[in-house]
């Protein structure tokens, strides 16, 4: 996925193979993502179909990790399945 943090807003692509087969493993390069993306700006997380809606899954992880530092909502469904959700890393916050 990625080893920089982004001082910008991008997209963390979480609909490879091996994301389909393992909601572990997307969940855990999800909240990398999380801590690789600076205060003030969003990722994208792009997740794999074979999971359904973010909402049963994604969501309380989240929730879970960062709790008041993050606001996350769910975007889109893709043409090919997958799903969009955007995760803002609030000013000043810390992410770790």
């Amino acid at each position: 996925m990625t080893d920089r943090v982004h001082d910008n807003s991008w997209s963390a692509n979480l609909e490879k193979p091996e994301h389909a087969a393992d909601r572990g493993a997307t969940l855990r390069e999800a909240k990398r993502a999380v801590t690789h993306t600076t205060p003030g700006n969003h990722v994208n997380l792009v997740t794999h179909g074979e999971h359904g809606h973010p909402e049963g899954y994604l969501f309380e992880a989240l929730e879970g990790a960062f709790g008041d530092a993050v606001d996350y909502e769910y975007v889109e469904q893709c043409g090919c399945g997958g799903h969009v959700t955007r995760v803002h890393v609030r000013e000043g916050a810390t992410v770790d």
